[in-house]
């Protein structure tokens, strides 16, 4: 602009002092933006949920198991409830975390413990009548909640616990929820594979249990889908949901429709997806959400 006004030269001492104070201002911007984006990210990470792993002794299985505690950033000294979230077959306990990282967000958020015990790969929180290095409905269901109560800050009554998890896990959640509702006070399943009686081949049901003949009994009475016709006596509050393309599905929708005609209360919901992380990245919001209400009614009351 300035050079068309003046092709002689005149002001160009004034233009490198403009183009200089310009270049410092842009520079000030920068740096402005960068002392936002940092400092954005130290909030984050001063706020965030922290991650412990720790292993946790099993007197039933006589060994050292690694479970994965999510804890809000900060307790403030309250005591908080927690939610045992399990993984599916082929999977292990740091599944979760590394698999839906807003977890930790969802924990900070709810004011909750989150804690994933491994689960023996293929052990459908069974005690196996069969093995007796799977004895995870011990561990699971029993001897990681008094681990988690005697190290950490939690609500130690089944009012403050609750249980679920994907597919094997969420057979889990239920299966656990319902034979121990003296300890839990809710249970859940996202994308449950809840009929273990027709899982006779490929997800090692019949290693826990042994022949489907023979044992028939193990495979009929332990499988969630029966299971619930055993209603506690302590009230459950119960969340289901499961995707329309799941392959699990007529599963959940015989769940839900044999929980009717028991006049069983549960929630039970389908969205879109499959049996896949996408799916389960979505799904842990609503039963976090569910448990928060649920821990919050039972608290007021207590």
């Amino acid at each position: 602009m300035f050079s068309a006004v003046n092709p002689s030269g005149l002001f160009t001492a004034e233009n490198r002092s403009y183009k200089s104070c310009r270049r410092v201002r842009l520079k000030t911007n920068e740096m402005k933006k960068l002392f936002l984006a940092v400092s954005f990210f130290l909030t984050v990470s001063v706020y965030a949920a922290s991650v412990d792993t720790v292993a946790i002794y099993s007197a039933a299985m006589h060994k050292n198991i690694k479970t994965v505690v999510i804890k809000p950033s900060s307790d403030n000294g309250e005591r908080l409830p927690v939610v045992y979230l399990l993984h599916g077959a082929f999977g292990s306990y740091s599944n979760w975390v590394s698999r839906v990282p807003h977890i930790k967000e969802l924990v900070d958020r709810y004011r909750m413990i989150v804690v994933c015990p491994d689960g023996g790969f293929t052990s459908w929180y069974f005690d196996s009548p069969v093995d007796p290095n799977y004895q995870y409905e011990t561990f699971v269901g029993v001897e990681v909640p008094q681990y988690i109560d005697a190290h950490y800050n939690t609500i130690a009554d089944r009012k403050g616990r609750a249980i679920t998890g994907l597919s094997m896990g969420g057979h889990g959640g239920i299966f656990l929820g319902f034979r121990h509702a003296d300890l839990y006070s809710a249970c859940g399943s996202t994308s449950g594979a809840l009929h273990v009686s027709v899982i006779t081949r490929g997800y090692d049901v019949e290693k826990r249990l042994g022949d489907t003949a023979a044992n028939k009994k193990y495979w009929t009475d332990w499988s969630a889908l029966n299971v619930v016709e055993h209603y506690p006596k302590d009230s459950l509050a119960i969340t289901m949901d499961c995707g329309t393309e799941d392959m699990v599905l007529p599963m959940n929708r015989a769940m839900h429709e044999k929980m009717l005609r028991l006049k069983i209360p549960h929630d039970y919901t389908e969205r879109p997806g499959q049996h896949n992380w996408a799916y389960w990245n979505i799904s842990i919001d609503y039963q976090l959400l569910f448990f928060r209400n649920h821990f919050d009614k039972m608290l007021k009351h207590a």
